[in-house]
């Protein structure tokens, strides 16, 4: 399971606790955190996508000098 889904299954959890959960204030909190939690496995769907390779970046002429 990639971590957009793991993100999916904890958003799902949150949501039902929310469902069952008869104080207002507290459903109100499970439902945000599972809102963010569906943030985040969109986010980690998009970045699955990507194909990025790091590369440092070039030393400065100064880092060469070794006088």
């Amino acid at each position: 399971m990639n971590l957009g889904d793991q993100y999916r299954v904890k958003c799902a959890e949150l949501h039902a606790l929310a469902l069952r959960e008869p104080n207002q204030r507290l459903r109100t909190q499970y439902e945000n955190l599972a809102k963010a939690y569906w943030r985040l496995a969109e986010q980690a769907d998009r970045n699955r996508l990507l194909d990025m390779t790091y590369e440092p970046p070039p030393p400065k002429l100064n880092d060469l000098d070794t006088r």
